[in-house]
């Protein structure tokens, strides 16, 4: 095994922690306060070529998950936090890779480029409040009507709906008769955001607030024939390669934000004396937590980097990016609490930052998949144990 970085991987990353310093902290508490889209530092991603890096060759990426890894990675690990790795979860997955993977020729050519650019902005609709986790219980249908079709149903916890230009959106187009699959009859649409019969509601969250999430109520929208991406009817192993990636995505952000809480921690207990003239930093009792993130956080990184690079090599990689999710939604949530519990009071205020990763953090011990149903699905995949539901 190579686990070496290659040189035009080393620079990427230089490129990427540079900009990720360049905005600050500071930047991203200013956001989360205001609740407003970080649109500036997304350009500034897009001009420098980090938006679509995993994006295919011929159009203008490296077609390389790990290099994405290896970026966001130093981005979040640098200060840009979580809500900049739901943009990496939205365009580079459900847009770039969900359009060069299953989109028409004419996807590609409308689409590629302004993913790469910053001129198309995707959301992802797959999330019901009927159905939650068990996604082959979706209700949204996609009636046929002329040539096309017409969706109807709600969907929940739609991030960045309120910036995006396109929508990704999974309907049930048919029911399964006894004899077949329950995923028989799940497609995917790729359409504009802004149709006629698609109405919003914000949701209020703890965090991650810079990306805003959405109900969908979708009546009677209007689908072009041309509008559905994948195998019609057939698309259930085409989403499941999306949601792996966006795992991998999700993993790489909640590393780099882990090892952010855990370096704002140690620059603060070197510093802070109390009981003495030592400074806290100095006491196992402050130390071991730290460390044990850090150890955490480095098998999470791993677990993940292993990921990617078996999806790049065209190799089965779910079982790998589950548990790369998993670790590292364990290490991040558990280095961000540990962090605000060695800094005491100032852990919990909002100049510090620690407070705000926390918040981040915690949503992705629940989402896009819990831990529970990872656990449960290594249980049963790897484990050979009888299904619990």
């Amino acid at each position: 095994m190579n686990f070496e970085i290659a040189v035009e991987q080393a620079q990427m990353q230089e490129t990427a922690r540079r900009i990720a310093m360049e905005f600050g902290l500071e930047y991203w508490r200013r956001l989360d306060e205001a609740h407003e889209f970080p649109l500036e530092m997304w350009h500034a991603l897009c001009s420098a070529g980090i938006a679509g890096a995993s994006l295919p060759v011929e159009a203008g990426g490296s077609g390389s998950m790990l290099d994405l890894v290896l970026m966001l990675e130093a981005l979040t690990e640098n200060g840009a936090g979580l809500p900049l790795a739901q943009l990496f979860m939205l365009n580079p997955v459900f847009g770039g890779r969900a359009v060069s993977a299953f989109g028409t020729d004419a996807m590609r050519r409308d689409l590629l480029s302004g993913l790469a650019d910053g001129s198309v902005l995707m959301s992802f609709a797959l999330t019901e409040p009927n159905s939650g986790n068990n996604a082959l219980d979706i209700r949204t249908r996609a009636m046929p009507h002329g040539d096309g079709w017409r969706l109807s149903g709600q969907k929940v916890w739609i991030s960045g709906f309120d910036m995006a230009t396109h929508l990704l959106i999974v309907a049930r187009t048919s029911s399964p008769g006894p004899a077949a699959r329950k995923s028989d009859g799940i497609s995917m649409f790729l359409i504009d955001a802004r149709r006629a019969g698609i109405k919003a509601a914000r949701i209020a969250k703890a965090g991650t607030h810079p990306v805003s999430a959405f109900t969908l109520f979708l009546d009677e929208v209007e689908v072009r024939p041309d509008e559905c991406i994948g195998t019609l009817d057939r698309a259930w192993p085409e989403l499941l390669q999306l949601l792996n990636a966006e795992r991998i995505v999700t993993a790489a952000g909640l590393v780099g934000t882990g090892r952010l809480a855990v370096s704002l921690a140690c620059a603060y207990v070197r510093e802070r004396r109390i009981f003495g003239a030592k400074a806290i930093g100095s006491y196992q009792g402050v130390q071991f937590p730290l460390a044990r993130s850090a150890a955490e956080l480095d098998g999470a990184r791993l677990m993940n980097r292993q990921a990617a690079w078996l999806m790049d090599a065209g190799k089965p990689f779910g079982r790998e990016a589950n548990a790369a999710k998993f670790l590292a939604a364990e290490a991040a949530c558990a280095a961000c609490d540990r962090a605000m519990q060695v800094m005491g009071g100032v852990g919990y205020a909002a100049e510090f930052h620690v407070e705000r990763l926390w918040r981040d953090a915690r949503v992705f011990a629940i989402a896009p998949v819990p831990q529970e149903l990872i656990l449960s699905f290594i249980a049963v995949h790897e484990l050979g144990l009888p299904r619990s539901h």
